[in-house]
């Protein structure tokens, strides 16, 4: 699993989503962690939709997002690309995050978690679990590609 970090020093999560000027991008497994690669999207111009734009492309590939903070349109944004975004204080560390992580993924993970642990697991080249057969009730209907996705 893919999980990216907002950072400007690769120490601490400590950048807001639109004005990001690096990711560290980490490959999380049951075994432990590695940096994967220290993205940098092109620098953000005024505009807001390019701003998204240009951070939504740098992570696209990856499960989570961990941000120190991150304006409405772009949560909805990220999230519809099927990323989970996290928003964490300035101080926390990459590397405590990405233990308290494992911690989780050892245990019980909450549902978000399990939901992206099976995608994951299916290699169905990035649905985590949100497709669902069009215009029936979402909250009572199983993933048609995944039916094994726990509630």
């Amino acid at each position: 699993m893919l999980v990216a970090f907002a950072t400007g020093d690769g120490t601490f999560v400590d950048q807001h989503f639109g004005w990001c000027r690096r990711f560290d991008v980490y490959e999380l497994s049951p075994d432990g962690f590695d940096l994967v690669s220290s993205r940098c999207p092109e620098p953000a111009k005024p505009d807001e939709e390019h701003k998204i734009d240009s951070r939504l492309n740098a992570v696209r590939d990856c499960a989570i997002v961990y941000v120190a903070s991150i304006g409405a349109t772009a949560a909805a944004r990220v999230v519809n690309a099927r990323i989970h975004p996290v928003k964490v204080k300035e101080t926390e560390r990459v590397a405590d995050l990405l233990a308290r992580l494992r911690e989780v993924l050892a245990g019980t993970p909450p549902p978000w978690l399990r939901k992206l642990l099976v995608a994951e697991k299916a290699g169905d080249g990035g649905c985590r679990g949100s497709c669902r057969e069009p215009g029936a009730d979402r909250e009572k209907q199983r993933p048609i590609c995944h039916p094994e996705v726990p509630e």
